[in-house]
């Protein structure tokens, strides 16, 4: 009998303040995969300009975007000789564009996509009662701006943010266990 093929990598994208962090990790809880954070993988330059209020750019972005996508590769390489599934990562990560989520599928697995849609008047709140975290109204306005949500021919679903945490990660679950008998 053959081996059963790997898990998808799932990454929970969104707008800062969409609770993006929240739901992954507790999608990777839920599932026993191992949680990301893309934000750990930007760059000293990037984070110096996220904690000064500054918008990236696409060239800020691309190197992370790599990181992110190499991250998800090494994880793909790594020894899997030991007991259990194969499981992908959960990653939480903005992928704004398009052509930020085509870098992340370039890798070996499949990758399905979690698109927290944004309500703005949901979003100015959490963001105002965070403490600690780089992201201003600036730049949260911004990614508004660069948002472009999943296309239909993109692997994943959109649910929106005012679903309790649990609630979308049952969703997820849900859809993704039906999206991965419907993918082969």
């Amino acid at each position: 009998m053959p081996a059963p093929a790997p898990g998808p990598h799932i990454v929970v994208m969104g707008v800062s303040g969409a609770g993006k962090s929240t739901v992954a990790s507790l999608l990777a809880e839920r599932t026993g995969a191992s949680f990301v954070d893309a934000d750990d993988l930007h760059s000293v330059a990037n984070r110096r300009k996220l904690a000064d209020g500054q918008p990236l750019t696409d060239e800020d972005r691309g190197p992370w975007l790599a990181a992110v996508r190499d991250h998800m590769r090494d994880w793909e390489r790594r020894d899997t000789s030991g007991p259990g599934p194969d499981r992908g990562l959960v990653v939480a990560c903005s992928a704004l564009r398009r052509a930020y989520r085509d870098v992340l599928r370039e890798v070996d697995r499949p990758v399905f996509f979690v698109e927290l849609s944004a309500d703005p008047d949901l979003v100015a709140a959490r963001l105002a009662a965070r403490r600690g975290h780089f992201a201003s109204r600036q730049l949260w306005e911004s990614q508004l701006r660069t948002w472009e949500p999943l296309e239909p021919d993109e692997w994943g679903i959109s649910r929106p943010i005012s679903l309790s945490p649990d609630q979308l990660v049952r969703e997820v679950l849900a859809a993704l266990g039906a999206a991965c008998c419907d993918r082969t």
